[in-house]
């Protein structure tokens, strides 16, 4: 691939990552909750998540996806129903009663409250508008005598730009005074964080 093109896919990635949605929401939801080592699973396992899309589109088999509508409306829905048990265990958290800086105690809350390998994963393949995003801009990149380390590439580029994004707002939440901060609201933020993915799982829905 070109350098230029190559360039030009960085910047559509960059911007796709800054674009709020349910993936942000459940890094912040998963960082506040299980602290910077369950965001960064959230974020990494997104990222891989997103990659695997983007794989399956380079190599065509997303095209299946997108021409299925009962393949797509079964995976659209599963996403949704994600969404909505997501969305209602924020609803239902409690105000965090374990000491701010005791790792110890953070330490315990990590495997219990929230599982940022599986969020993280689930929330990006559960979501098959990745696959119609995706096959409209690889179709700018890629052409028929596209080469395998080409689409390899793609693949790379898409999943680590995701991913280092979500690392990033998972260590800014969990360093200095900010994650305290949250920390002691982190029940008003996780409630509105579930209405917030309840109402984008309703969309699936209402459209």
């Amino acid at each position: 691939m070109e350098f230029h093109l190559w360039l030009s896919l960085v910047t559509i990635c960059i911007l796709g990552a800054l674009s709020p949605g349910p993936s942000l929401a459940v890094v912040i939801k998963n960082t506040l909750a299980g602290g910077a080592k369950q965001g960064y699973a959230s974020a990494i396992s997104h990222g891989i998540g997103v990659a695997l899309y983007a794989a399956i589109t380079a190599t065509g088999i997303a095209v299946i996806i997108v021409q299925s509508p009962m393949l797509f409306t079964f995976i659209q829905y599963a996403g949704a129903l994600f969404l909505v048990y997501l969305g209602i265990k924020a609803l239902m958290s409690k105000k965090q009663s374990l000491p701010i800086n005791d790792e110890k105690a953070q330490t315990a809350s990590d495997g219990s409250q929230v599982n940022g390998w599986r969020d993280g994963f689930l929330v990006a393949f559960l979501n098959p508008k990745l696959a119609i995003f995706f096959l409209a801009l690889f179709s700018q990149f890629v052409d028929a005598n596209a080469t395998s380390q080409q689409k390899v590439i793609m693949t790379l580029t898409v999943g680590t730009i995701d991913a280092l994004w979500y690392v990033f707002v998972a260590f800014s939440l969990s360093r200095g005074p900010i994650l305290n901060k949250l920390k002691r609201n982190s029940h008003i933020i996780d409630k509105i964080t579930g209405g917030f993915l309840i109402m984008l799982a309703a969309r699936v829905v209402i459209n």
